[in-house]
């Protein structure tokens, strides 16, 4: 059986935990702020809009393809070490993107954000579960969600605001700023990883598992994204549906059969992890609420993208505000009411912003109001299902399943962007953009729903007793 190795007088501090918020803000706001830029971007480098769609939807698609292997390698070689490679290759990824005049750099740039934030996020989280316990645990988990929504928050807003008076490089120089001041707040910290047994340590990586679960997304990722572009009838549409099937197919066929496998199935049986990652991937999924919301009121109601961005501020605000509410609701009542109560809000905050027949004051009022709403859900969902998700992981797979339940995360983003954007772009082709704003958001808010439902049939009532057993710690 496979131990844990820890620093045994090590507690975890304020610094350590102000040090991983830095790291996991370079992906949740700087990297993500690409959503509102992309006019500057096109006009600085002229680089055509499909490649700058594919540039910005391949950070968080590599994220999640990469998320839970580097969470295993956090588990093995050490969470700290793969921590300190996360923050390097977000400083590499950041300054390819400065440097870029034209598509190579950018999207290479891209790709070794996605692959920085696949080594911080698993990583990060397990050294939480390690070195915080009880109510402390909980503190640290809260901050560190304020960092990943708080900062999918702030993107809209600090991308638009960087762009439009400083340039839009300036947000990725701040990145590499924020992530090498992160370094050094965590410098110090014990490494903290698994001892495995002989025969764990002597099995092989699962690169069949990994080839065919990389096929399948960027398949189903390019027929979503461009499925359009093509036709979605055409041979390429077809062939590319056909192929995601097959390696789909033959990933679970693989997984399925082997004891070291890419993804341990095992994690699943556990009904509380199941049901918040499940629920972790469809509200995630409403992040493309950002991107319909933003489009419409600048190319239907004439807004600039900083002023987009300003609308935002309201969510910005209710979900670090809320966050710590989640916190403490945890504490008191468990996870499940939170996570039930945070994605109904956030539906309604959504639906909200989908009223684009109203007139140009009143719909502004309602967008300002629904961004609040959903900042508020977000708020209130984050740091329950987090805690639902490591606290109910063994405790020799914490860095697997934390990579898992944040592969949900941004997994759930790509697709939820790409879908909503997808469904967006078909309808105003036609030429109606309230319509396809509304459709779009409309999107969102099933997301939502569905979400509600995963925790509803998923999430035991008896977390509540566990939650606050924990608690007393």
């Amino acid at each position: 059986m496979a131990q844990q190795q820890t620093s045994e007088n090590y507690k975890g501090t304020n610094r350590l935990v102000f040090g991983i918020v830095f790291g996991v803000l370079t992906f949740w706001l700087f990297a993500q702020s690409m959503v509102n830029i992309v006019p500057a971007i096109q006009k600085d480098i002229g680089i055509s809009s499909d490649l700058l769609n594919i540039a910005i939807s391949l950070t968080a698609l590599f994220s999640g393809i990469f998320i839970v292997v580097a969470g295993g390698m956090a588990d093995k070689f050490g969470r700290m070490k793969l921590t300190y490679i996360g923050f390097i290759l977000s400083i590499i990824g950041s300054l390819l993107i400065v440097l870029s005049h034209g598509a190579a750099l950018l999207i290479i740039g891209r790709i070794v954000q996605g692959l920085s934030a696949a080594c911080i996020m698993p990583a990060t989280l397990s050294l939480m579960k390690t070195y915080f316990d009880g109510k402390d645990r909980q503190r640290a988990l809260s901050y560190w969600s304020i960092g990943s929504w708080g900062g999918s928050g702030f993107c809209s807003f600090i991308g638009g605001a960087i762009a439009t008076y400083m340039g839009w490089r300036w947000i990725f120089i701040i990145s590499i700023i924020v992530a090498l001041l992160g370094m050094l707040l965590i410098k110090g910290t014990p490494e903290s990883k698994v001892i495995q047994t002989a025969n764990e340590s002597k099995g092989r990586f699962d690169i069949g598992g990994l080839l065919t679960f990389i096929i399948a997304m960027v398949c189903l990722n390019l027929v979503i994204t461009r499925g359009s572009t093509f036709g979605w009838t055409s041979l390429t549409t077809i062939i590319m549906t056909l192929v995601f099937l097959v390696s789909a197919f033959l990933f679970f066929r693989i997984e399925l059969r082997q004891a070291n496998g890419f993804i341990d199935f095992s994690l699943f049986k556990n009904k509380a992890y199941s049901g918040a990652t499940l629920s972790n991937f469809l509200l995630n999924a409403a992040a493309g609420t950002l991107v319909v919301a933003n489009t419409y009121v600048q190319v239907g109601r004439g807004f600039t993208s900083f002023q987009s961005g300003l609308l935002t501020l309201g969510y910005v605000i209710c979900v670090l505000a809320m966050i710590r509410v989640g916190e403490k609701l945890l504490q008191k009542i468990g996870a499940r009411k939170p996570m039930i109560f945070g994605s109904l809000i956030t539906a309604i905050g959504i639906a909200m912003m989908a009223l684009t027949f109203l007139p140009d004051v009143l719909y502004i009022i309602f967008v300002f109001i629904g961004y609040a709403l959903f900042g508020l859900g977000l708020g209130v969902y984050a740091t329950p299902s987090t805690d639902t998700a490591v606290s109910n992981s063994p405790e020799d797979k914490v860095g697997v399943a934390s990579g898992i339940y944040k592969m949900a995360s941004s997994l759930g983003g790509s697709f939820g962007v790409a879908i909503s954007a997808t469904v967006y772009g078909v309808i105003a082709a036609s030429g109606n953009v309230e319509i396809a704003a509304m459709v779009g958001l409309l999107t969102n808010v099933a997301f939502c729903v569905l979400s509600f439902l995963a925790v509803v049939f998923m999430t035991p009532r008896t977390q509540k007793v566990a939650q606050k057993l924990q608690a007393n710690e």
